[in-house]
Parts: structure tokens; sequence; C-alpha cells
């Protein structure tokens, strides 16, 4: 007779330090509170449940930010998973910083890419298997080649970046468990759910893959998407949503038998509240409260940022209080800076750090015409306009860019009002993170534009920058005026 056991697996991503709920339609959505509530609810209501993380539980939060991550880990033992991968955000805060984080954390962490380049070693444990009601649960963690670029000023810290190295380290792990009776395998990734089917693609099913739970695109689905045979699922963004699968293990085929997946709103119609997580949340947020509740200024009206890849109100606004403030000609702000859709019309400190967390330094370099239409021609590449977690960039007044995606060419390039000249220099301010990857976001190399003139930093803070200028007048306003266009082909 076979022998069938049940998992019932939760799972979150992109959480950002989304803790507080919002009050929507009449009830409250979302919420670290909340999500405690359903996933104690449905330990209590069900036999051998685990909740994994598919990275990125940091950023998006004055809380997160201001205790760079400490307040976050401190919330997310209390919320109790069994198991976390990392996200690229997870290195925001530095490597050094991380590996403290980790040692501060009551759950497992796990990520199977970084390592020490001199010899090897990980820095992470690659996998944990979990055993729950005689069954082995073996997870295994991949994460997106974003973190490599964040990790590119040291030297010593590579990574994976291809999806075949990461499905052959994925076989490594698979065949080196195996051998002691692995009932169930779950890729926990944050690379991206397009990525995710790509990798799931390269899997050899003998390895034994039965699931793949990501992160990294916050992308909500209604069902899974099935390829070679797995499952992938992912769960949004923030805490408004958990996935959960429901599945029955046959533990002597050690395959999925059946399984039903469904996305979970967390909101107080489906969830109790967890108040001994939220006094914990509160006793921050009114620390926070107290140093960032001060008023910045007040817009004419409210900015949005709909999409990183157009161009939008608050990129217009940011990328030119950066470009007029620091005297280069051009400023190409990363469009993933801005982390909120939309900001004002009155807007506090608190407002400001959590629309745009970023404190890079700001790096002015120079760039011929030439220099700067190949690096918009990486910016507006085919898979970033589809949609891809990519880079993309954020135009300061002045430069105005006409794209047309059916023939990868420029319909109009030109630089207050002129058509820009193959050979003329401009001086173009970057934040640190894009300076650091100038050949992964712009297909440039940093020697080659030094010997047109040599790079410096021109100022250690973008958002002590943003701030000042926000505080010196009211009524700022940015409308899109089409320093972007771009046709996409049909």
């Amino acid at each position: 007779m076979k022998d069938y056991k049940k998992l019932t697996l939760l799972h979150s991503n992109d959480m950002h330090g989304d803790f507080l709920a919002e009050q929507l339609d009449d009830k409250l959505v979302g919420g670290i509170s909340l999500l405690s509530g359903y996933i104690n609810k449905v330990r209590s209501e069900e036999d051998n449940v685990l909740y994994a993380i598919a990275g990125d539980m940091f950023r998006g939060s004055i809380i997160d930010s201001e205790f760079l991550g400490l307040s976050t880990i401190q919330i997310m033992n209390m919320l109790g998973p069994d198991i976390v991968t990392l996200g690229n955000h997870e290195v925001d805060y530095g490597l050094a910083h991380l590996l403290f984080l980790e040692k501060c954390a009551e759950f497992p962490i796990i990520n199977a890419n970084l390592h020490i380049k001199t010899n090897g070693a990980r820095l992470f444990k690659p996998c944990q298997i979990i055993e729950v009601d005689g069954m082995k649960i073996l997870f295994i963690g991949i994460l997106t080649e974003v973190a490599l670029m964040q990790c590119k000023s040291d030297g010593l810290i590579g990574s994976f970046v291809t999806l075949e190295d990461a499905a052959e380290e994925v076989g490594r792990i698979c065949n080196t468990y195996n051998a002691i009776d692995i009932d169930f395998t779950v890729l926990l990734t944050h690379i991206g759910f397009e990525e995710d089917k790509k990798l799931a693609a390269l899997l050899d099913p003998a390895w034994g893959v039965d699931v793949i739970i990501g992160g990294h695109s916050h992308t909500f689905i209604d069902e899974p998407a099935v390829v070679n045979g797995i499952p992938i699922v992912q769960a949004g963004t923030g805490t408004d949503q958990i996935g959960r699968f429901d599945i029955l293990i046959d533990t002597e085929e050690n395959r999925i038998e059946s399984y039903r997946w469904q996305p979970v709103p967390i909101d107080e119609l489906h969830c109790p509240r967890d108040h001994a997580i939220e006094e914990t949340i509160i006793n921050y947020k009114n620390k926070t409260d107290e140093k960032y509740g001060r008023i910045l200024t007040k817009f004419v009206r409210r900015l949005t940022h709909p999409t990183r890849i157009r161009e939008t109100e608050l990129g217009d606004l940011f990328s030119d209080v950066l470009k007029d403030a620091l005297g280069v000609d051009i400023f190409l702000l990363g469009s993933g800076s801005i982390r909120n859709e939309q900001l004002g019309p009155v807007v506090t400190k608190g407002d400001l750090r959590e629309c745009f967390p970023y404190d890079d330094a700001v790096h002015m370099v120079y760039m011929t015409g030439a220099h700067l239409k190949t690096a918009l021609l990486r910016m507006l590449r085919d898979e970033a306009l589809a949609g891809a977690h990519t880079e993309f960039y954020q135009l300061s007044k002045g430069l105005e860019v006409e794209y047309d995606q059916a023939t990868h060419s420029f319909l109009k390039f030109n630089f207050e009002g002129e058509p820009v000249d193959d050979d003329r220099v401009f001086s173009v301010g970057l934040q640190h993170f894009h300076y650091m990857n100038m050949k992964d976001s712009f297909c440039l190399d940093l020697e080659e534009l030094r010997k047109i003139h040599r790079d410096r930093v021109v100022s250690t803070s973008c958002t002590q920058i943003i701030e000042e200028s926000l505080l010196s007048g009211q009524h700022q306003n940015a409308k899109g005026e089409g320093r972007l266009i771009i046709h996409l082909a049909e």
C-alpha cells in the first residue's frame, strides 16, 4: 500500500519591510500582524506546515532602513519562517553586515551562489533538510545575478552568473543529498518568474526537484506555471498575499501525488491579528516617527512612478534635482532607486526615505555622444521593455530620446534641442551602484571612459541632495514631459 503524506507549504517573497497593514475598501490589508495570524492559524489547523521566504525581506520601509535590517530580523524571528533564501536586497547594507544579521536570525538562511573566490568556500549553507512527520524536505537556495552587481566592489566575492551554472549546482546538491532518501525537493529562488521557467527547463528530472518557489520579479499569479513537470509559483510582493501549497507526497516514490496551490489574501477577513508582533512593530514605528515625521514640502499634486521602464513624474523630478545640484550635463537616475509608485502631495522626511532609500555616492563620468547612445540602447533592449527586472534609467531635462523597438533604432536623440553628435563629450552623473556596474548597466568600459577625462565622486549622498531641494520650496511639480518616447513593436 502506498505511503502518502500531506505537506502544507506556505511562502512569501519580496516583503521589502512591508510591516504595517493598510486600510483599503473599509478593511485592513497586509502587514506582518495579519500575515503572522494567518500562518499561526494554518499551523494550528494543519499538520506538517512549513513556511518559506524567497528573498528580499529587506528594503522598502523606514523601519527596515533606519535599523539597517536588524529590526526586520527581529520581526522575522517572531514571524518564525522555517527557511529563507537570500534576495538581492539582503546585501544592500553590505556583505559583512549581512553575515552579522545572519547570526541574529533564529531561522536558517540558505544560498548556494555566493562564495569566496580564492578557495571556493560558500558564504552560506547551500541547502537545508527539514524533517516533518518522517519526511525529509530538501530546500536549495539560488540567487539572482543582480546580487553579484551589488558585491562587485569586493573582488573576493563571486557568484554564478548564468542559469546553466545555477542548474549545474542544483544538480550537484541533489545528487549529493538524494542518497539519504529525500522525499521532497524545493528550489527556493530569487531570480524572477521568467528566469525560473528557464531554469526549470534545464533541470534533469532525475535530480528530483518537485517545486520552484521564486521571487524578485514581484509576479502575481492565479495558478502555477508548470515547466519540465515542475510547478513554479510566486506570491507577488509585500505582505498583501501569501502562497499556499497543499501537497500529497508519495514517500515511497519520493514525488508529488497531487497538489493544490492558491494565493491567499492577507486581510482581516481571512486572518486574525497577532498582537504580540504588532506591538513590536509599533514600537519601532514610534521611534522612526519621532525622527522622520517632519514635513519637507508640499507638491502641487501627488507625483507618480507607476513603472520602472518608462519616464515617470518622480523620475523627472529627482533626476533634475540631481542634475542641477551637481552641475552635470546629464543625470541618469536608476528607476529602481524609486521604490514607491507615488509620493505626496505632502512629503515628510520619512516619505522621502521610504520612496528613495538608496543613499549612494554620485560619480561624474564623461561620455561621448556615441557612448550615450550605446548606454541607452543597452537600457532599451527587448528584455527590459518586456518587463524583465533589469536596470532602467530616468533622464534629466535636456536629453530627448525617441526609440523604435521594431528597428532597434533612435528616431530622435537630442540634447537641448540639437541632435547629439557622436564626438561631443558630456559630463554624466551616476549613482555609485551603476558606476560600479558600468559594463552590465551600459555596455561601457570604465577605463575607456577615463581616456576622455578622469571621473570623480561629486557627492557622497543622493538623498541629502534631494531632501535639501525639497526643503527649499513648496509646490514642486513634474509632468513626465516626453523625454523618453518608446514605440513598442507590434
